[in-house]
């Protein structure tokens, strides 16, 4: 596959005067072309740093590296003009209408809206009702797809979003990412950061991403068989002194709340279910549940970090 981001051993690091912050702690991966890869990790992890350094916007501090062939530091010049970044805070210009906003970014870049209209006809149809609204008074929604618009309108070869649904609905999240899939069929190569767990699956290949390092880079199915410990969903009347109960039990290796469960891993193989059975029994909960399930990806980034 031809590779069209490379990264080598990446490490930027922030300086204050009392402290020293390594935000990204010697990385390296490399995305292939028409690649959807998804950068996956709680805020502070990383993922807005490495961004900004192959869109050109920061350097680092070392290592190298390279988009659509091109070395993010001596030729950056080339680079800003075959990528669409989108930040993730909304950064177009709040006082310019819809309209005004897809043509400023489209004569930035000596772009015909027109020709390139077809990129975004999908995304931009939706708002085109309002181009004459200004950008600060859209909805959060609506915003993310002018941004997308505004990204794509060049068309870039590699787009690189930011953790681009944080804060919109359920619903224009599973909008937005239907519309990357289709951006996939094009040839254009997506680089997608988020800290939604649920959002790995959509993507070709994900790298974990905590405290500025990579635990695991696979596909959403490979990162789920790397988890190879027997998980359990425990459900109970008090809930929360389950949680802690469980979480230190020398038979316990691992407890988090998951939605209306409690995930639990055992520290050897064996009688689990009859362990848990015990433990349930042992603190007198009534309405006792315990299921054996398969782990998602927010289980599997759970269990890394503990390694």
């Amino acid at each position: 596959m031809e590779e069209r981001v490379v990264v080598e051993k990446i490490v930027k690091k922030y300086k204050t005067k009392k402290t020293e912050l390594i935000a990204l702690n010697g990385i390296s991966f490399s995305v292939g072309r028409g690649e959807i890869f998804g950068l996956i990790g709680p805020d502070g992890a990383g993922k807005t740093s490495l961004f900004r350094i192959l869109t050109t916007v920061l350097l680092a501090d070392s290592g190298k590296s390279s988009v659509n062939g091109y070395d993010t530091v001596r030729e950056y010049k080339k680079i800003r003009q075959c990528v669409g970044y989108m930040p993730g805070r909304f950064s177009l210009y709040q006082d310019l209408t819809v309209q005004e906003n897809l043509e400023f970014f489209a004569a930035i870049f000596d772009a015909d809206i027109k020709k390139n209209y077809r990129l975004i006809k999908d995304i931009y149809s939706q708002i085109e009702p309002f181009k004459d609204r200004k950008a600060g008074q859209l909805s959060g929604g609506m915003k993310q797809k002018l941004a997308l618009s505004c990204a794509l309108i060049h068309e870039p070869e590699v787009l690189f979003l930011d953790e681009p649904t944080t804060g919109v609905d359920a619903v224009s999240r599973k909008e937005f990412w239907e519309m990357l899939h289709r951006l996939k069929e094009e040839g254009i190569t997506i680089l997608v950061s988020t800290s939604y767990m649920d959002e790995a699956s959509l993507c070709d290949r994900v790298a974990l991403i905590q405290k500025g390092e990579i635990l695991s880079i696979n596909t959403p199915e490979g990162v789920r068989e790397e988890f190879r410990r027997p998980l359990w969903a425990v459900k109970a009347t008090e809930m929360f002194r389950l949680m802690n109960e469980l979480a230190g039990d020398p038979a316990v290796a691992s407890c988090y709340p998951f939605g209306q469960y409690h995930h639990v891993v055992l520290k050897t193989a064996g009688d689990d279910r009859g362990v848990l059975e015990a433990l349930m029994k042992k603190g007198r909960y009534e309405q006792a549940e315990i299921l054996s399930i398969k782990p998602n990806i927010e289980d599997c980034f759970m269990a890394l970090m503990n390694k």
